[in-house]
């Protein structure tokens, strides 16, 4: 995971304002697409503009509608009429495009009762009508505060964050005051460009406070690693310059259409001139998503380790043909397809589409894709057919897609949890917890289960002790280190509210935590109830638990028989994985 870090920045892309921080670093993780106009005032304002513009222009305009009576782009490249290029730096489209001033709050991790200290970044952001923005998630998220400022006005007006995708880095603003609105032209999105298409980056980089532009080409699409949110989603990589600022702009083709959102870019010794953006298939999923639902749900996947099916050997043992299917290794207990797909079946269609030996799938007219690009398409609670032979015999099996659910979760906006009982501070493992903490504080076996193990239930966290708060009460156990609890008085803890249940509702005499290699701490459940006021208040601690520990506990593991599954040798990201033979979808 560090390693991907290194390479793909979205981080870097804000410029931060104080010289307290440098970068607005995060994990990188493994990315996914579609492509609908945000809500119906809006698509028929985008088909009329299409439509005059083409008409002044002398070309047809060509739109499809789906059955949800959404706008569609044809993506027919090459039966596509292309306009005449425009020169982008007289139009009107640029003054779409704003400067985003945020602040920043962000969580401390390991005293996660407080919030560390403020710091500023400045990122890009571009209208797309009804009041709304759109940027990236890394520009924004936990903000305390976000401004907006046109380009060539002096006024910052205060915008809202509507929603906010770690996994498509993407975040929707509303601006509400009508004056920032007025003389503005939102922009439209456009086509998924094709390669060696010229591409324009607008933005405001480090360097200066007026806009910015930068032109490069098209040089690779296909399903790429989004640093920012743990996924594998379609990118498009271009040559031109993406800086430090750039993050949240729109990239525009030649012909002045918005064909993706800049985002992140790729650093390394061995590389120059690598930029990525996200393209306009993935935005509008993720407006299509708050749209129907309000706010924004995610992109759903499989849960399925596939291998490549290359060797002749290998497809004449699973009674498959040449250049045909993906082997299923591994299916998540999390994944509705637990119950639908096997270890050992071969999946050789999605959605009545071919899946390929290297698990790929055609893409447009001569190329081919990453079959979990056909997933990511999807929205969550959709229903997948998937063609499969399992044993020698064609079927045909249904299931519901929703996103992956993570043992160990990676970048959310909510404050972390935590528990404070007679000094011992448990807290859900967490990809923000090691980053503040490092890798080497929570020794080889945690990390390994951290990297290694998958969720057995909805809901399932690894609680661990962060530290202890020396008091009188705890005399012994002060020095231990960062280690998973296992139990509570004999009873397998699932997550950190479970936890908090089984200490309020403990009639025993003692508090019996059992961690892992067999360490047993043991308190007087009296003591601690007198002690932990006096321990709150020696440390400063407004309260023993956090605010999401107050409500009720619900449990949300439906089959306990789970529970026993030894799941932790795989690794659970596509980043992690080595061998190119293996993948998820």
């Amino acid at each position: 995971m560090a390693a991907v870090g290194t390479l793909f920045s979205p981080s870097s892309l804000c410029v931060p304002s104080s010289s307290r921080k440098t970068t607005f670093y995060c994990s990188a993780k493994p990315l996914r697409t579609r492509n609908h106009v945000p809500d119906k005032h809006r698509r028929n304002e985008v088909e009329r503009l299409s439509q005059r513009k083409g008409k002044e222009e002398g070309r047809a305009v060509k739109s499809l509608k789906n059955k949800e009576n959404s706008l569609l782009y044809d993506y027919n490249l090459e039966e596509q009429q292309v306009p005449d290029t425009i020169d982008i730096q007289g139009s009107s489209f640029l003054n779409a495009v704003v400067k985003v001033y945020t602040t920043h709050t962000e969580p401390d991790y390991s005293l996660p009762w407080q919030k560390q200290r403020q710091y500023a970044s400045t990122g890009s952001a571009f209208m797309i009508g009804d009041g709304k923005l759109l940027t990236n998630a890394h520009c924004v998220e936990h903000s305390a505060q976000v401004k907006v400022k046109k380009r060539g006005d002096d006024t910052k007006y205060v915008a809202k964050v509507l929603a906010i995708g770690i996994e498509c880095d993407m975040a929707l603003l509303s601006v509400e005051n009508e004056k920032f609105w007025k003389g503005t032209e939102p922009l439209s999105l456009g086509r998924l460009p094709s390669l060696q298409d010229s591409v324009t980056v607008v933005g405001y980089p480090l360097g200066g406070d007026t806009i910015s532009v930068t032109k490069g080409i098209v040089s690779r699409i296909e399903v790429t690693s989004y640093a920012h949110g743990s996924s594998d989603l379609l990118g498009i990589q271009i040559d031109a310059a993406i800086n430090s600022g750039n993050s949240g702009g729109p990239a525009f083709n030649d012909q002045g259409e918005c064909i993706g959102v800049a985002f992140q870019v790729y650093r390394g010794d061995d590389a120059e001139n690598i930029g990525y953006v996200i393209p306009t298939t993935v935005v509008s999923h993720f407006l299509q998503d708050y749209e129907k639902n309000g706010k924004y749900t995610g992109f759903p996947s499989l849960g399925v380790l596939l291998q490549k099916i290359e060797n002749p050997a290998l497809s004449e043992c699973l009674k498959v043909s040449d250049h045909e299917g993906v082997l299923v290794r591994k299916v998540e207990p999390t994944s509705p397809s637990y119950d639908v797909l096997k270890k050992g079946d071969v999946i050789i269609s999605f959605d009545g589409i071919s899946v390929g030996n290297e698990g790929t799938v055609p893409f447009r007219s001569s190329e081919r894709i990453a079959f979990r690009y056909l997933v990511s398409q999807k929205y969550c609670n959709d229903v997948a057919e998937i063609g499969i032979i399992r044993a020698g015999n064609h079927m045909i099996v249904r299931t519901v897609v929703r996103p992956r659910e993570y043992l160990v979760r990676y970048y959310n906006d909510d404050d972390p949890s935590y528990l404070i009982v007679a000094g011992l501070v448990f807290t859900p493992l967490s990809e923000d917890f090691i980053d503040e903490e490092g890798e080497e504080s929570l020794g080889l076996k945690l990390l390994a289960k951290a990297r290694y193990s998958l969720a057995r239930f909805k809901g399932e966290q690894i609680i661990i002790l962060s530290q202890v708060l020396a008091d009188d009460v705890n005399i012994g156990y002060e020095d231990m280190g960062i280690q998973q609890v296992l139990k509570f008085n004999g009873i397998t803890i699932k997550n950190i509210h479970h936890l908090a249940h089984l200490v309020d509702s403990c009639n025993e005499k003692y508090f019996i935590f059992e961690f892992e290699d067999n360490y047993l701490v043991v308190v007087d459940k009296e003591k601690a109830a007198e002690a932990s006021p006096r321990i709150l208040k020696d440390n400063g601690i407004p309260s023993g638990r956090s605010t999401d520990l107050w409500q009720p506990y619900v449990d949300l593991s439906e089959d306990n028989r789970l529970l026993d599954l030894d799941i932790g040798d795989t690794p659970i990201t596509n980043s992690e994985i080595d061998s190119e033979g293996l993948l998820w979808a």
